[in-house]
């Protein structure tokens, strides 16, 4: 049974159509990179996934569970909604780390709010888990302290201190310069194997190409074609995909 199951899943904003018909799969421990153009649907699917935005029409299961359906007609409720996002974890473009707290107490903040342990269990979690995003000297520092790469590794950290079954990013290197870049990427990578399931909306075509287990190129709204990355990169059979692909080559 696939961890993640998103079936036909549409959203409109008004009358411009941004998602149109988005079905896919992931099973446990599994990354996949989406890439396309901006515009493309690509943020808008992560926002539906993370229920920060509804769909139109589709469903969304995890583990089994299905966890949204548009066709039963029912308004989900403020609570159901957070419950939902549980399942997700949701790393942004631009950190969104809370200014006024420690590193520290960025990663332990959520958990405590929600009592997913004791304070003792879940502060040991989080020093762990700034210990694997390699910033032990930072625990006590504050965003305004610390590099882009560095506050990126702190939102990571906070992302898995929720024990997510899905770990999404929405370009986590966008805001950041390649030397940044480059260590942020390496901290995704090292998730890979650690049954992290994944979900990475990336312009990185290296990373997709040699990290994804699989990769969706979106277009228009629709996923334009889906396969593994040596599928995808090395044999495209959409004459879209083979476009976006040479104007990326000759970007980067």
């Amino acid at each position: 049974m696939a961890l993640l199951e998103v079936k036909d899943i549409y959203k409109n904003f008004g009358k411009t159509k941004v998602l149109n018909g988005i079905s896919f799969s992931l099973e446990k421990g599994e990354v996949l990179a989406i890439i396309g153009s901006s515009g493309s649907g690509k943020t808008t699917l992560l926002r539906c996934l993370n229920f920060l935005e509804t769909a139109n029409q589709g469903s969304i299961s995890v583990g089994g569970k299905e966890l949204f359906n548009a066709s039963n007609n029912d308004t989900l409720s403020d609570e159901k909604i957070r419950e939902n996002r549980l399942h997700f974890g949701l790393v942004f473009q631009q950190f969104n780390l809370f200014p006024q707290y420690t590193v520290l107490k960025n990663i332990t903040l959520a958990p405590n709010l929600l009592k997913k342990d004791t304070p003792e269990n879940i502060e040991n979690k989080a020093l762990d888990l700034i210990n694997r995003v390699g910033l032990n000297e930072k625990k006590d520092f504050y965003p305004c302290q610390l590099s882009g790469g560095q506050q990126q590794r702190v939102a990571i950290a906070r992302a898995l201190a929720l024990n997510p079954d899905v770990l999404c990013f929405d370009e986590p290197t966008s805001a950041l310069d390649p030397e940044l870049t480059g260590e942020v990427l390496k901290v995704i990578k090292s998730l890979k194997g650690s049954d992290s399931t994944m979900v990475v909306v990336t312009h990185e075509m290296d990373f997709a190409r040699n990290v994804a287990d699989k990769v969706i190129f979106m277009a228009d709204g629709i996923i334009e074609e889906m396969g593994t990355p040596a599928q995808v990169f090395d044999n495209p059979k959409s004459e879209k995909t083979k476009a976006f692909l040479q104007k990326s080559n000759n970007d980067f």
